[in-house]
């Protein structure tokens, strides 16, 4: 094979759903390794909410914009083929951020090498971004006590289902917000989530004071929109906002307006955004703690897969609609 399929961007999204006119395929001649690369044969990639950010023009956001004609971004997992690195060798499995191509060249920086005895579709839904960024935000931002009561946005994706089930496994009461009944039967009845809330048929209000007699200590926000109003109303003195992504805001061109800031003082909340890319060093150890859970059956997921490089494309709006079930994977 002398040449493989790429990606590359070549405008950014105008609001609304994305398609194939913001991308170009592209084939590019295979690479050659030199003394310390090896080639990495990528089989699955992430796609995950992040990446309406990293194509938007945006220059002061927590990382640079792809630039227009380089490869999207993205994480995956793949294999290594051909290696003149003397810490990988050929056959090892990695994990990082290798983009929309089949085939990755690297000298090794931001690629780990993955050793836990799972199938890459697992790997990439619970040990790659998703879990990380559940375990960073969880335990390093909202640092929960047992006996708290955690609300969670967004809970059936691929991170609030993680951020839930490790709170929940700690002892604290976990309540999710999802955007279906049948992502709200799964939260509770497959991941032992205590209750949920569907926020598209739900009273939002009367629900959440149901599920959260004791109000809420933690709020992992991962959407955005109106359940934001709801739970900051119900938050408990001293309590922590974990603000990981706002999915509902991202498609808009003026984002809804937040909460008022009396309430912050009141109740003396600690509201903290967080992004992966500050963390990127920290990676073997938010692993180390994350493994146990995983280890000891804890951790259940579920992926929803697409085939086809060229799927990536359109595939991006299944996070506008809600119609993924699961960490949302392309299988290359």
């Amino acid at each position: 094979m002398s040449t493989f399929t790429a990606i590359n961007l070549i405008a950014r999204p105008q609001g609304g759903p994305v398609g194939p006119e913001l991308f170009e395929v592209v084939q590019k001649p295979m690479p050659i390794v030199s003394d310390g690369q090896f080639l990495v044969k990528q089989s699955h990639m992430s796609l995950d909410p992040a990446m309406f950010g990293w194509m938007s023009p945006d220059t002061e956001s927590y990382i640079p914009p792809v630039e227009l004609g380089e490869v999207m971004r993205s994480s995956g997992i793949g294999e290594v083929v051909e290696s003149k690195h003397p810490d990988f060798k050929a056959g090892d499995r990695v994990m990082g951020m290798m983009g929309w191509q089949e085939y990755f060249l690297s000298n090794g920086p931001g690629l780990n090498k993955v050793t836990a005895p799972l199938p890459d579709e697992a790997i990439l839904s619970v040990f790659a971004l998703p879990g990380l960024t559940a375990t960073q935000g969880l335990f390093n931002v909202g640092k929960p006590k047992p006996g708290e009561t955690i609300v969670v946005s967004g809970a059936a994706g691929s991170v609030g289902s993680i951020v839930g089930q490790l709170a929940k496994a700690d002892g604290l009461t976990v309540i999710g917000v999802v955007g279906s009944d049948e992502k709200a039967d799964w939260i509770v009845n497959e991941l032992g989530f205590d209750g949920a809330i569907n926020y598209k048929t739900d009273d939002i209000a009367a629900k959440l004071a149901e599920l959260t007699p004791k109000g809420v200590d933690i709020y992992f926000e991962n959407t955005g929109g109106p359940i934001q109003h709801h739970v900051f109303a119900r938050m408990n003195a001293h309590g922590r906002i974990v603000v990981c992504g706002m999915i509902a805001d991202y498609p808009k061109s003026v984002p809804d307006l937040g909460p008022n800031w009396i309430q912050v003082i009141k109740k003396r909340l600690t509201i903290q955004g967080f992004t992966m890319p500050d963390h990127f060093g920290d990676v073997p150890a938010l692993l180390q703690k994350l493994t146990p859970y995983v280890m000891n059956g804890q951790i259940k997921h579920r992926a929803h897969v697409l085939e086809g490089l060229e799927s990536a494309m359109t595939g991006l709006n299944l996070f506008f609609t809600g119609a993924n079930k699961g960490k949302l994977i392309v299988k290359i």
